[in-house]
């Protein structure tokens, strides 16, 4: 195992996973975002957790459910539940409700725009709602898998069965289908706003050039993809899905196509969460095992931030200044890193 070592002070990998501030929530944790300088741990059922830098934990009810779906922008955390609402909550704690579905349908799937615009879905119905509080709906084919803005624009990706939509909420008919048989449950943009990527319910992702929307097929994993993370830059689309990080490269104008990807930090475990760094080329992932890892993208090099020995690493996040890493298990038993 290649070995860095992110500090300054030149300290050992020892003294890494020592300096990790323990944090024990107390309940099962889906998500983590940062809002100001505390981290939000999102439960599964109804509550997120702050926790700051020194680990102090209070918490604030959000849902009166299941929290199906979030999104962040470091500001605010938009949630949507199994109770039918659309709720955000910013770094002071104050919640507020921005929507509720009339049949009371479970939010699928959320998405926020920096320009203060947000959209969600129920069912097959896709809704955007601008920062002036105009809004707009779109039925899509199938039920909705995921949900993510454009980096330029106000353009909305819409992943469902057989393929993906993207739409202009702003223009009529401005609806367009990518088709690739299948179901789509997750989508990102590319940050240069040239590729639009799935994860699928098959063990593999997909993607299309927007260019010409030519497809680029991504197969080979062992098991469903759950979470992706762009690279700083976005010359490469890190993915969870197999015992390895699996780093697809986009620095090209073909992105993928012909090329195969990085696999980096292997393990006898399943990676099951990654997060690049905001700035740096490189990345935190957790494993099924309860590993968590910071790997330098360059060569590999590893430094470890947690041994194994508890459930799946369920969520993990940098701040935005990529000085602080936050991760928890599924049991939400995690911890907090100061770089």
């Amino acid at each position: 195992m290649k070995e860095f070592t992110p500090a300054p002070d030149s300290a050992s990998i020892v003294s890494v996973t020592d300096r990790v501030k323990p944090v024990t929530l107390g309940m099962g944790v889906t998500w983590v975002h940062f809002l100001g300088p505390r981290a939000a741990f999102v439960g599964g059922e109804e509550n997120v957790a702050f926790v700051d830098a020194k680990g102090e934990i209070s918490t604030v009810a959000v849902h009166s459910g299941g929290i199906l779906s979030t999104a962040s922008d470091g500001k605010r955390l938009i949630m949507g539940g199994d109770d039918g609402k659309v709720v955000s909550l910013d770094a002071k704690g104050e919640v507020t409700l921005l929507a509720t579905d009339p049949k009371r349908r479970w939010i699928d799937a959320v998405a926020l725009h920096p320009d203060g615009a947000f959209a969600w879905s129920a069912g097959k119905v896709a809704t955007v709602k601008s920062g002036k509080g105009e809004e707009k709906s779109l039925e899509v084919p199938s039920t909705v898998g995921g949900l993510a803005f454009a980096p330029k624009g106000l353009r909305l990706a819409i992943a469902h069965y057989n393929g993906a939509t993207l739409w202009f909420p702003n223009m009529e008919g401005s609806a367009e289908f990518l088709p690739w048989a299948g179901s789509h449950l997750g989508v990102t943009f590319s940050p240069d706003n040239k590729f639009l990527v799935t994860t699928m319910h098959e063990s593999a992702l997909h993607g299309w050039r927007l260019a010409d929307n030519r497809h680029m097929r991504m197969t080979g994993y062992p098991s469903r993809v759950r979470s992706m993370s762009w690279s700083a830059g976005g010359k490469g689309l890190a993915t969870s899905g197999a015992d390895t990080v699996i780093i697809w490269p986009f620095a090209s104008k073909d992105g993928p196509m012909g090329k195969e990807p990085a696999m980096l930090a292997p393990l006898q475990a399943r990676v099951s969460v990654v997060a690049c760094h905001p700035k740096n080329d490189l990345l935190a992932a957790g494993y099924s095992d309860g590993t968590v890892l910071m790997v330098r993208l360059e060569d590999g090099a590893e430094i470890l931030v947690r041994r194994n020995g508890t459930p799946p690493v369920a969520a993990i996040a940098w701040n935005a200044k990529g000085t602080l890493l936050a991760f928890a298990d599924e049991n939400g038993d995690g911890g907090l890193l100061e770089l």
